[in-house]
């Protein structure tokens, strides 16, 4: 039975995969078994088969992002999940991917998504191509996005190289968003483009453990700082950002909640990946729901709390 829409949490964090054959669906697995990445079998998605684990998590709609790396599969793969979205309007929400490396494709996708696709928000890998988002290049892109008022959601690249034979989706992802959201701050990317509103997945990864680091050392003069980011800047531009609670509710929700408000906290499941089961993603959501640092209120209020971002997808809940 479906999902309460008035009730139902909503995920910021799902993922998809866009129809594959078989022969390239193991060709992925035997790939991330090379990358130690070991899951057992060859990965299969579907929309059915998410929206029966929303239906039994209590999910009333997930968003979906998937990050393709180059630019025709990154279009074909935002077409696809627009048509979910269209086939399934009160259950899945679409965040665009960009292509974060070529700023002139980002611009046309942004665009794109917004009138042909009906994109909610966009979805960025932090590090895409080697390109990080807090490159100047992508300075016209954070522009257009700030003038849209735009979320964008910001996610780890889970495919990367392993690291001392650990698959990188385990810490390595915690990592790459850590140093990518400095990148950004000591880039001024937050102090010029207020407007846009970041969601970070995994909690920050380990950001919030070390944010309060940065306010105590991060403007000292034997830190390069070309922006000259102040020490009031740090906290305060840390505090704006959007934290998700993918498989991180055990440890993450206490830190992440010393540099953000209970109201910035918005639930998260990392669904649609083979690091994620049934099992997992509902372990860490109880650890959500039990959590003894807020009042009941607040951390019932997680579930639904992205909801505001998203005027379109509210609106369809309500039809």
């Amino acid at each position: 039975m479906a999902t309460s829409n008035s009730t139902g949490w909503i995920d910021i964090h799902g993922h998809f995969t866009p129809p594959i054959s078989d022969a390239e669906r193991e060709q992925r697995w035997h790939a991330m078994r090379d990358a130690a990445f070991l899951v057992p079998a060859p990965f299969q998605w579907s929309p059915e088969s998410t929206i029966a684990y929303l239906d039994k998590a209590g999910i009333a709609m997930q968003f979906l992002s998937n990050i393709p790396k180059t630019i025709d599969a990154l279009k074909s793969s935002n077409d696809y999940a627009a048509s979910l979205v269209k086939k399934y309007p009160t259950r899945f929400g679409l965040l665009a991917a960009l292509p974060t490396n070529n700023p002139e494709e980002c611009l046309k996708e942004i665009d794109r998504a917004t009138t042909e696709l009906g994109a909610d928000g966009f979805a960025v890998t932090a590090r895409y191509n080697e390109v990080y988002l807090g490159d100047r290049s992508l300075d016209s892109v954070w522009e257009e996005l700030n003038k849209r008022k735009a979320v964008v959601f910001v996610h780890p690249d889970a495919y990367a190289p392993p690291s001392m034979g650990r698959p990188s989706p385990l810490i390595e992802v915690a990592f790459e968003t850590t140093r990518t959201v400095v990148d950004m701050l000591y880039a001024g990317t937050f102090r010029r483009y207020p407007n846009v509103i970041f969601v970070i997945a995994h909690c920050g990864g380990c950001l919030p453990v070390l944010s309060g680091r940065l306010e105590l050392l991060g403007a000292e003069p034997w830190v390069p700082n070309p922006e000259k980011i102040t020490k009031a800047e740090i906290k305060e531009q840390l505090s704006r950002l959007y934290l998700d609670t993918a498989a991180t509710a055990p440890t993450g929700l206490a830190p992440a909640l010393h540099m953000v408000a209970p109201n910035h906290i918005v639930y998260g499941d990392d669904c649609g990946v083979p690091c994620s089961t049934d099992e997992t993603m509902e372990e860490n959501r109880m650890k959500v729901l039990g959590y003894e640092g807020l009042e009941k209120a607040k951390v019932e209020a997680i579930g639904r709390n992205v909801l505001k971002l998203f005027p379109a997808a509210e609106k369809r809940l309500e039809q």
